[in-house]
This record gives structure tokens, sequence and C-alpha cells, in this order.
């Protein structure tokens, strides 16, 4: 049966008729009768008898409910990397599959809402994480100690891993690597041996730490990590990296790039030792010796500070560059602190005494201008009557204005392997080491640690390398389709789009996607996301259609 509609005109009218019609076979070939006329009926009455009789099934909105509905959008896109990048086998030597859903959670979990291991659970409550990881969605409830047994299981393992990500993201090796370290810091005492007070980047010297070193391609994705001792010097750090990156990697042949803290005479006659290629910074001593022999003709105030000078003394090649806007960062950060040590001048100046102890004035000045970094720009005395009386040191400010917005690059590979602009380009790509810490520190959250015990600490790190890894390969993948949007951001937004399932009279009756947000469709659409909310994943729990 179906419903047929007929129109016919009467004057300027128009009428419609609905009849429900019955097909039937005769001898002399298919026929049609009317059953019924249904042009009375509402038009939304009219539209369920036709699509019922095309077979559509309908129930009472009363009796359907929406049974249960998961944030899972993000984790849609990171189940689906996870697979495409090779990651599914990467917990294989873990014998409880429960533990290496446990351990792909962490991963997953750290990109999409980082936080402490007892959190965990709270996050993803109303979320598909459980599934996603290959846990049970209903039971599972990601206590802490078994989260903490799971991190146990990466040690001993961690060689292997790294060695599994290094074939996967570079199986052609690599040509430069970016080195650099980064300090993160304890809550409490933290572990012993490992957590240590030290020069602090974080600026908590109140806080023991780790050191992190971490290595990258000139892209920024991740090669290697690791914990340091907190009080490690950075120039006692390079050659162990050299060691492992040779023997772990295979690296024979590669450009070093690390900053000034690792650049010691030592270091560098290690690498031209073993032959291999670096670029770094010095220090600000070799710089002045290398302008004060220059010629007149190429003082540095006669520069143009956007390009780059190269300079060959005694065998070794260097490359002076600069520019504009760290000159006139140099420029302001310099008044900065002449304001602020004259302003502390003036007030320890004014300060009245019982009795006058010129000796102590004297230190306390000395004391006040090294805490501000300007005790190289002032002269200062005081008088047997405990004034004090001070004056800028007008030469060493000139000299240093001359120098402002430059500094020195060496390195041992020859013009012809890299020109001087590019080692000035190798150099700024150190820029993705520090955009690597910025993930793995303020996106990721590594720090604060909470952990007590060095082996925890470490894998608690490396769950954060591997969130890293995870989050680096996509960029480069978005990267590729011209697309610059962050990462971490879009995942955690796309956990807007929900999966959820209905059921009728308290029976499953369809699982189904809510519809993507409209500023997110476009975005999706561009990077060929889209497909993937087209209907429920096979993972998801309960997953039914009709």
């Amino acid at each position: 049966m179906f419903v047929q509609v007929t129109k016919c005109k009467h004057g300027s009218a128009t009428y419609f008729t609905y009849l429900v019609r019955e097909s039937f076979r005769t001898p002399k070939g298919p026929r049609s009768r009317t059953i019924c006329n249904i042009t009375a009926l509402p038009p939304e009455t009219r539209e369920l008898i036709s699509q019922s009789l095309q077979g559509r099934s309908f129930v009472a909105a009363e009796s359907l409910q929406l049974a249960e509905a998961w944030n899972f959008g993000g984790l849609m896109v990171l189940h689906q990397a996870w697979e495409e990048f090779g990651l599914s086998t990467i917990f294989d030597f873990v014998a409880d599959a429960r533990m290496a859903g446990l351990l792909k959670a962490m991963t997953l979990g750290r990109i999409l809402f980082p936080s402490a291991k007892l959190a965990l659970v709270d996050h993803a409550r109303g979320t598909l994480l459980a599934a996603a990881c290959g846990l049970d969605q209903a039971t599972e409830d990601f206590d802490e100690d078994d989260l903490y047994a799971a991190m146990d299981q990466l040690n001993g393992h961690w060689v292997g891993i790294e060695k599994q990500l290094y074939q996967k993201s570079f199986p052609q090796g690599v040509s430069l690597v970016l080195y650099d370290l980064t300090s993160v810091y304890f809550e409490g005492n933290g572990p012993s041996r490992i957590s240590q007070y030290g020069h602090s980047r974080d600026h908590r010297s109140d806080r023991p730490q780790v050191l992190l070193a971490v290595a990258t391609d000139a892209q920024g994705l991740p090669l290697h990590l690791e914990v340091l001792r907190g009080n490690r010097g950075d120039t006692t750090t390079l050659q162990g990296l050299l060691s492992t990156l040779r023997r772990r990697f295979g690296i024979r042949e590669a450009v070093f790039v690390f900053d000034g803290g690792m650049s010691s005479k030592v270091n560098l006659e290690a690498m031209d030792e073993l032959k291999l290629k670096y670029v770094t910074r010095l220090g600000a001593s070799r710089l002045e010796e290398l302008l004060a022999s220059l010629p007149a003709e190429q003082s540095p105030e006669l520069w143009d500070r956007t390009q780059v000078m190269e300079i060959v003394r005694e065998g070794k090649r260097y490359v002076i560059a600069g520019g504009s806007w760290r000159q006139q960062r140099d420029q302001q950060r310099r008044q900065a602190r002449l304001s602020k040590a004259e302003n502390e001048l003036k007030r320890l100046a004014a300060v009245q005494r019982k009795k006058v102890n010129s000796q102590k004035l004297a230190s306390q000045v000395g004391r006040a201008l090294q805490r501000l970094k300007a005790h190289k720009y002032f002269d200062y005395a005081v008088d047997p009557n405990g004034q004090l009386q001070w004056s800028r040191r007008t030469e060493v400010i000139q000299a240093e204005k001359i120098r402002d917005g430059l500094y020195l690059l060496g390195t041992n590979a020859t013009p012809e392997q890299i020109p001087s602009t590019g080692v000035l380009s190798h150099y700024k790509n150190l820029l993705e080491v520090e955009d690597a810490f910025c993930h793995l520190k303020d996106y990721l959250r590594v720090r604060p640690v909470f952990h007590w015990r060095p082996d925890r600490v470490r894998n608690h790190v490396r769950i954060c390398f591997l969130a890293y890894w995870l989050s680096a390969k996509l960029e480069r993948q978005w990267r590729q389709k011209d697309q610059t949007i962050e990462v971490h951001n879009l995942l955690r937004q796309l956990q807007a789009i929900r999966l959820g399932r209905l059921e009728v009279q308290g029976k499953p009756f369809k699982t189904m996607v809510s519809q993507v947000p409209k500023d997110l469709n476009e975005i999706l659409n561009k990077l060929g996301l889209l497909p993937l909310f087209s209907q429920p994943p096979t993972w998801a729990p309960g997953v039914c259609s009709k």
C-alpha cells in the first residue's frame, strides 16, 4: 500500500487529494484500488501514515528516552591517530591487557584533561575514555593503585619504546638534532637521589627539581627524553646524549644544535673527535673578543642587524647574528635594570641610621646591585659620614649599546656543508624544543610532580613524552594540510561532540552521534576528520542502529 497525492485546479484554487491505495495483480496486469481517503486528516498524521506504509516504525514520544550520553569527539580523533601512527602495538610487552589499556588511557588523558592520577577517574566520567582504550566502559574505575601498577610496567622497556617511536617517525634517519634542557620542580622533598636543588628554569629555586633533557628534529618531533638529577651541570649532559643517540638509534651523521649552556670546550672537542657537526651559541666574552679584533670599518654600530657576519679565527668558524627586535629588547632590559637599581640606591641612601657603618652599607649596596643584575653599570662609595654616592659607568653602558641585539654562534661545519645563513636558521630551530617544553610543562602539565619513587617520576614524564609525541605527529599531519591549529585546543573542543544511546521502554533502540558544532564543522572538513563523526564508532559500548 502507498499514499497517492493528486492535484487539481478549480479557478485560481489548487486542491490536493491524499488517498491510501493498494496494488494487486490481475490476469490483465497490475492494478490499484483506493482503500480510503485521508485528505481530511492533519498533515503530520498523513505524513506518519505515508512513512509507516514505506516500512518506517514509530514509537510514542513518552516511551523514548536518552539512556546515556558520552563526550567522545577528541577521543575519536586520538583513537584513530593511535591506530594510524602504529601505536596499537607499543605496549605489546605488557602481559595484562587491562594494564596496557590503562597506559593508553593515561596517555590520552594527559592530552585531553591533564591531571593527577587520582583525578583521572573524575575527568574520565561522562567520556568514552575507557572504551577508547579497550577497557570495560561500565566497570572501569581507574583505581589509583592500578594506574601506578600500570606505570610500573614501563620499567625496563622504555628503550624499546623509544626505538619503535624513532623507527615510525624517522624511517630515513635524521640529519638535524635539536637538544635542550629544562627543569621540573617537586611539591615536597621529591624522591631521593634525583631530586636536588639546582638552577631552576621555572624560577622556583625554593623547590627540589629534576632536569628534563629532550632531543627533537627540526620540526619539534621528539626523538629522545631523559630525566636527570636536578643539580646536574648543563655541560655534563651533552656527551651522554651523544652516546645514547648513537647507540640507541644508530645516528652517526647529523648536525647537533644546542644552546650556550652546553658549549664547553670539552664538549666541542668531543664532538670534533666523533666527527659530528654542531651549531651552538657561545658566550658574551668570546663575542667581545671577536668584536674587539675587527677593523674599524666592520664596527658593530655600522652593521645592519638583519644580516649575519661570518668570521674565521684560528681555524674556527663563527657567525655573528642579531636582529632589531633583539636590539630593542636588550635596550629595554638594560634601561629597566638601571631604573630599578637607581631607585634602590636612592632608597638605601635615604635610610636614617643610628650608627654609621660604611663597610656594612657598601656591602648592602653591592648585594642589591647584584640581585638587580646592575652591578657592572655603577661605581659607588660610602664616605666616612655614611653618605652613599654613586655614578653610572657610561663607558660600560655605551660599549654594551654597541653590542645590543648581537649574539655569537659557533660551528665546525664548513661553509659548503652549512652556509652562514643556515647556521643561524639551525640555531633558530631551537625554538621548536622550547615549544616541546611548553607542551610538556603547560599543556600536558608534567609539573609539578607528586611522585616519590624515582622510577615513577621517570615513568610519569615518559607518559607525558608519549602524549607529546602523539600531539606532535598530529600537528605535523595537520600542517601538511595547511592548518596551524593547536592540537590540544581542538581536541578538547571536540569533546563537546557526544555519543548518545536511545532506549524505548527500557530497551536499546539506537546509538547516535550529536551534531558537530558549526564552528568546528569546517575545520574538521579541512583536516579530513569529518567522516569520523558520520556514525558511531565500532568500539563504543552497546552500539546499535535501527
